[in-house]
Parts: C-alpha cells; sequence; structure tokens
C-alpha cells in the first residue's frame, strides 16, 4: 500500500484552499423502503452494510456514481477511532458510502480506474439521544458478531445516516484506506459531524469480533502523507487567529 496518494489524510483546514467550485453533494435514491433488505455483514475488519445500485450521487461530482456498500471505522472504548482527522484532531468513528462510476460495469473494474470510486465520509461523535438512523444497523450487530456472520436489515432512509447540510465539505484525491490501496477514490469528508448516544457508540465499539477472535476494535488506518496533494473545501475555512486580544 504504497503510493503518494493514500488515505487517510489529516485535514489542515488552514491549509485547504476554497473552491466556490464544489457544489452541493446531492443523494438520490437513498430512502429504501423496509420490504427492500439490506445484507450487514462483519468481514473480519468491519461491518458492511451492502447497497443497492439505485442509489446514486447525482450532484457534487462531475460524473455520476452508484452506491455499493457502506462501512464504518471506530476505536475503543478507551478511544477515537476516526480514519481522517481535522487539525489533528480523530474523532470517535467514521462512516464511509462507497460509490463507483458508472461508465465502468461493475465497482471491480471501476476501483482501478483514476475516476473510478466516489467515497462520502462523516465523522461521528457521542451526543444526547439515540440516532435513529445508526440504530438501524447497530440493533443488528448482535447478529453478527463472528467473523463472516451476516444478517438482513429492512430498507430505511440511508440519507439519515449522513449530515442534513451536504454542502459543507473538504474534497481531495486518495485511496481505498484497506488493501489493495488503489489510489482511485475521489473523497468527500462533510463538515458536519453525525451524533450517536453514549450507548450506541459503545454498541460499536465492544460488539463484533475480529478473525482472531479478539474484540474487532480500532479499525482505522494512520493518517498518510500529503506528498503535496491539494486539499479543496466548498466553504471559506477561516484561518484561525493567532493572537487574539486578551
Amino acid at each position: 500500500c504504497g503510493g503518494t496518494k493514500q488515505s487517510p489524510i489529516n485535514v489542515d483546514t488552514a491549509q485547504a484552499i476554497f473552491s466556490p467550485d464544489l457544489r452541493p453533494i446531492q443523494l438520490s435514491g437513498y430512502s429504501l423502503p423496509a420490504n427492500k433488505l439490506l445484507k450487514l455483514k462483519n468481514n473480519g475488519h468491519t461491518v458492511v452494510l451492502d447497497l443497492p445500485e439505485t442509489l446514486a450521487l447525482t450532484g457534487g461530482y462531475a460524473q455520476q456514481y452508484q452506491a455499493v456498500q457502506l462501512h464504518l471505522h471506530w476505536g475503543s472504548p478507551s478511544g477515537p477511532g476516526s480514519e481522517h482527522t481535522i487539525n489533528g484532531r480523530r474523532f470517535a468513528a467514521e462512516i464511509h458510502v462507497v460509490h463507483y462510476n458508472t461508465r465502468y460495469d461493475s465497482f471491480a473494474e471501476a476501483m482501478v480506474h483514476p475516476d473510478g470510486l466516489a467515497v462520502l465520509g462523516a465523522f461521528l461523535e457521542v451526543g444526547h439521544g439515540e440516532n435513529q438512523y445508526y440504530h438501524e444497523i447497530l440493533k443488528h450487530l448482535l447478529e453478527i458478531q463472528e467473523v463472516g456472520q451476516e444478517t438482513f436489515v429492512p430498507g430505511f432512509n440511508i440519507a439519515g445516516l449522513l449530515p442534513a447540510n451536504l454542502k459543507f465539505y473538504f474534497h481531495y484525491n486518495g485511496s481505498l484506506t484497506t488493501p489493495p490501496c488503489y489510489q482511485t477514490v475521489k473523497w468527500t469528508i462533510f463538515n458536519q459531524t453525525m451524533l450517536l448516544s453514549h450507548h450506541q457508540m459503545s454498541m460499536l465499539v465492544s460488539t463484533l469480533r475480529s478473525s482472531d477472535d479478539e474484540l474487532l476494535q480500532n479499525n482505522y488506518r494512520p493518517v498518510q502523507n500529503l506528498h503535496g496533494r491539494r486539499v479543496l473545501a466548498s466553504f471559506q475555512t477561516t484561518p484561525s487567529v493567532k493572537h487574539s486580544p486578551g
């Protein structure tokens, strides 16, 4: 997994370049009926929810991308586990919704092409109250504790797992964060975080087991060197004032 365009990265907001060309991300087909069953699996590295190809990105990207799956990265009861960091800060967890360019026939074909993949990322933090959308996934984790186990989840509004405001985000070119680490991902990292209850977060970090029969925890990759890549922002990131009076 070498290379000069690896992910995740630390987003330094003072270095991010405002780009007025970055339009709001638009989701299509994300609200699924309950009779549409989605496969949820513990693959030994994370929890994966398979998504139907009717989910698509129709705005914010120059080309059309359709969804294939979403998964999560998290830490442990003793520490946070997001993959990306903002100004050196790691968040409790991170969701990735993976899409591939519809000009290719499949995810497997798309992932080797420079414009092949688009991933939406959002940070999760502990707040007050249960998150009803994340509950739709988390309530099934006990059914897939062991590696390779899978279950089916009734469809729900997948957009609820992402921030309500899809205008504010960082964008950069990077890679898959697990092998084969292909450098073919156009990343969108939302600026607004999602809130889960303390109980929900502890379910996420303390339920699944990994292939060596340990608890599946800290399944994030360390941040990678930027190697001169530019990180764009869809909004003005105000540089922090170094010497504020008083």
